[in-house]
């Protein structure tokens, strides 16, 4: 049936009321909210969403459809990973008709695929206020009155959910890269094969450190970093063989913690494609991608680090590098699809390191 009633209750007791589009059933998670106007087709599938009740702010949602399932080098071309990642989805206003060249099925359709519930109808300004006034809140979807408790994602290992459960092998070529999977997205790994390396993706928490690998690169994922101890280890070890290091988002935080600096939850998060970022002694600003709701404390980076990015908007850490090893990382992300790809040339930087350490050998 269609238009089924349905609801949101966060955890403080309010209530939002909607009808429903997709799966029917009940979950919870942690309500956030992403202001992107595109690009629903990747967040859904982007497993830094996991265990995550997602908000979308721009209202209307839907009307271009969900892609077909081409592959390219074995992965999803027009997704972030194999499957939908989030646990409801929460807009304005539904397309019930929907048109591109590309679609291949409803919005509606693939929820209720992945049996992920979606409701549309609710005042997502109001309930993005909320949330920006208290913080990111737990919350519970409930259709036909069927309760379920509140769930708190942060308290479990959820790059162990998503990561691969064995070694894979993309690419053939020169450089060898050694990718830790804590939840990468897929445009992450499009984006190194387009730069000449043979890329081993390996679970989160696996040792690496025996591998033969010209560059190590750490992913994104969802969660709190510090639930990642074995990667953390793992890649203070890789700091000490001296081979060069870039992580993105998650990657980011485990480098500080890494290096032993530490982290905090952030009040609501950054989930968006239009969040200014300020290269660190330039006057060269970046509009970036972001989906992470943790950060790096920098008044806890060792001497030997620094802050390589910050947030315009509330001076948070974007990015931190070794001042004279080559080590670095962003927390936004340079691979962003649907975009903006301004900074799409830190993939660049990363290889150039490669190449000149393997010049040094």
């Amino acid at each position: 049936m269609r238009n089924q009633d349905i609801k949101l209750v966060l955890e403080d007791g309010t209530e939002f009321r909607g009808k429903s589009f997709g799966f029917n059933k009940s979950v919870a998670g942690e309500v956030v909210f992403n202001t992107a106007m595109t690009g629903y087709p990747e967040n859904l599938s982007d497993p830094s969403y996991t265990g995550q009740i997602l908000v979308v702010t721009y209202p209307l949602v839907g009307n271009y459809g969900v892609p077909d399932e081409t592959r390219e080098h074995g992965l999803l071309k027009h997704f972030e990973s194999d499957k939908m990642r989030i646990s409801a989805l929460i807009i304005s206003d539904y397309s019930f008709s929907y048109s591109h060249w590309n679609s291949n099925k409803s919005l509606a359709t693939w929820l209720k695929e992945n049996k992920i519930p979606g409701i549309y109808g609710i005042d997502t300004r109001e309930l993005t206020k909320i949330i920006r006034e208290r913080g990111a809140m737990l919350g519970k979807v409930i259709f036909n009155d069927t309760e379920v408790d509140y769930y708190d994602p942060n308290n479990d290992n959820l790059t162990e959910l998503v990561s691969t459960k064995e070694k894979v092998t993309y690419g053939n070529g020169r450089y060898k890269i050694v990718l830790v999977d804590c939840g990468v997205k897929n445009n992450i790994i499009r984006c190194l094969l387009k730069r000449d390396v043979t890329i081993t993706r390996v679970p989160a928490g696996y040792d690496f450190t025996n591998e033969d690998y010209d560059g190590l690169f750490l992913s994104n994922g969802p969660g709190d970093p510090k639930m990642s101890e074995a990667t953390i280890a793992h890649v203070a070890k890789a700091f000490e063989i001296g081979k060069p290091v870039m992580g993105i988002c998650l990657g980011c935080q485990i480098m500080a913690l890494a290096s032993g600096a530490d982290t905090y939850k952030l009040k609501y998060g950054h989930r968006s494609h239009n969040q200014p970022v300020l290269q660190v002694g330039t006057n060269r600003c970046y509009i970036t991608s972001q989906n992470h709701g943790f950060a790096i404390d920098t008044k806890t980076l060792s001497s030997d680090w620094e802050p390589l990015f910050v947030n315009v908007n509330d001076n948070t850490c974007e990015g931190i590098r070794h001042k004279s090893k080559p080590f670095f990382a962003a927390q936004f992300h340079p691979e962003a699809s649907s975009g903006p790809t301004d900074t799409e040339y830190l993939f660049d930087d990363f290889m150039e390191l490669i190449v000149t350490a393997a010049k040094n050998k």
